[in-house]
């Protein structure tokens, strides 16, 4: 993902700021729900973000349902990472079920989607 990330010009991007764009991503989120979706401490997120704010990738702005809190927005560069993910990922899935096959890629599929709801119970959004 990283170095496909790269090849699309995204070269500041070190491999920690892809937890902070897992899927669904971070639009929207207050930092402490991202935090306990990542399994990351709040000071681990916080410095992420700064760093990912630095570089033009996000805002912080204030909860307009709290003001005590934040929500994450992503820029115009924070949405094409978005894009740009999605596209990799679309990219490789395409390339294993040429290789696979689509009856075995498409088990596959069902096999780390069957995973993922057993990693992440009641997280999903």
């Amino acid at each position: 993902m990283l170095s496909g990330l790269h090849e699309r010009g995204f070269t500041d991007l070190v491999a920690a700021h892809l937890d902070v764009f897992q899927y669904p991503g971070p639009e929207n989120q207050r930092p402490l729900q991202l935090a306990i979706r990542t399994r990351m401490s709040k000071q681990a997120l916080n410095y992420l973000l700064g760093q990912l704010e630095q570089l033009g990738y996000l805002v912080r702005e204030p909860d307009s349902e709290d003001q005590r809190s934040k929500r994450i927005r992503l820029t115009r560069r924070g949405h094409a990472v978005g894009t740009a993910i999605r596209e990799i990922v679309k990219d490789l899935e395409t390339e294993w079920e040429q290789q696979l096959g689509p009856r075995k890629f498409g088990q596959l599929r069902r096999l780390l989607t069957q995973l993922y709801e057993i990693a992440t119970p009641g997280d999903r959004r």
